[in-house]
């Protein structure tokens, strides 16, 4: 198999959609499967073989300025893929190369799949602009219509393109690497780097902006009881459009700290180190972040909207609040933290959900569909030829 991969986010750039993608090309590589990525340039260049790599020039995108916005280059692009002569092409983004990979598989008749990230239509109602929903949707839905299989990450997610009339519809979960986020990592290194003095260490880990609702994680913060309150860092881990906004947090509380972006060990020994997981994000198709806690033996608080509800079993490994409310969240963190044999059972309960997932299992699953749809196709062509 030849796989070509289209995105306007990847690896080094930090967020859920590259990491995961940069995770399926290591498989591909342990597996001796030839893949090419068809992708944005980025300021920081890729540090691997740049012959499995074509960047295009790219501008930030509108909205989310972690992805880019390739500039076309149709005949160098074509010349790449026509020397590559990928079996399948996966197109892991809806906008400009997406539409290059597109228009790539249906004048060369290669089988087609595409996967689905992220919920725009709900980042449109955060920054204002539900105006443009059908619009959207209805290219959206224009743009999914050629591709064989589209994978999604959650049921969620699945629901909502059902309801929009896509077909279709696989799942694609997501893994986490246990032996990176485990328990073993907690070091009180944390506490003294950031000067944190407070009995327990909450946790945010995200991109920083407002689909994010990071007005109900301020909420939380400063209307939290004060018996916990005064027991309480809060420590967000993140960057990103509103990172100005959580920087004031951190001026007017002394027990709130911002940490930027972080990765690798060093963000296991934070997981590692907190004791409660709060992510309010009501956007998230998936909720990579929520896995990665669970791993590190971090019970989570999240909200019943969005893929984040299918990783936390609610009273078990964590609890499900209310989207958008703050006094739910509040409400069901105190409740975990006045029962310390309660958050000590959803932490070993938490570990022991997380190992049931591993991305070779995962990946896995994705290559035999993968080998089904380019199987059914040439099937497909035989039959018409016929």
């Amino acid at each position: 198999m030849k796989l070509a991969l289209f995105s306007d986010t990847f690896h080094p750039q930090v967020n859920g959609v590259a990491r995961t993608l940069k995770r399926l090309t290591s498989y591909l590589e342990t597996n001796e499967v030839d893949y090419k990525v068809i992708m944005p340039s980025f300021e920081v260049s890729l540090k691997t073989e740049q012959e499995q790599y074509y960047a295009m020039k790219s501008l930030p995108l509108f909205l989310y300025p972690e992805c880019r916005l390739a500039i076309p280059h149709l005949r160098a692009m074509n010349g790449e893929l026509d020397k590559f002569k990928p079996d399948l092409l996966h197109v892991a983004t809806p906008f400009n190369i997406g539409l290059f990979g597109m228009r790539y598989g249906k004048k060369e008749k290669i089988p087609m799949v595409a996967s689905y990230h992220t919920h725009f239509d709900r980042y449109l109602v955060h920054y204002h602009l539900d105006i443009l929903l059908p619009l959207l949707w209805r290219y959206l839905q224009w743009f999914h219509r050629p591709f064989e299989k589209i994978f999604v990450p959650s049921e969620e997610t699945r629901n909502v393109l059902y309801s929009k009339s896509f077909t279709n519809v696989e799942i694609w979960s997501r893994g986490v690497d246990c032996d990176m986020f485990t328990p073993q990592y907690r070091d009180y290194s944390v506490r003294e780097k950031y000067n944190i003095t407070q009995k327990y260490i909450f946790l945010f880990v995200g991109r920083l902006a407002p689909e994010k609702d990071l007005d109900v994680l301020q909420d939380m913060i400063n209307k939290l009881p004060s018996s916990l309150k005064e027991c309480v860092h809060w420590l967000i881990v993140g960057d990103g459009p509103s990172r100005n906004v959580v920087d004031q947090w951190e001026k007017k509380h002394s027990n709130v700290t911002c940490t930027g972006y972080l990765s690798g060990e060093e963000l296991a020994r934070v997981y590692a180190s907190a004791d409660l997981f709060v992510f309010p994000s009501s956007t998230e198709t998936f909720g990579n972040v929520v896995l990665e806690a669970a791993a590190s033996g971090l019970p989570a608080i999240v909200s019943d909207s969005g893929g984040v509800a299918e990783i936390v079993q609610d009273g078990v490994t964590g609890r499900i609040c209310k989207a958008r409310e703050p006094d739910s969240f509040i409400q069901n963190i105190v409740s975990i933290m006045e029962d310390p044999m309660l958050l000590g059972s959803m932490k070993i309960k938490a570990r022991n959900y997380a190992m049931t997932n591993s991305w070779s299992s995962i990946f896995g699953n994705l290559l035999m569909q993968y080998e089904e749809v380019i199987y059914t196709k040439k099937n497909k062509t035989k039959t018409i030829i016929a």
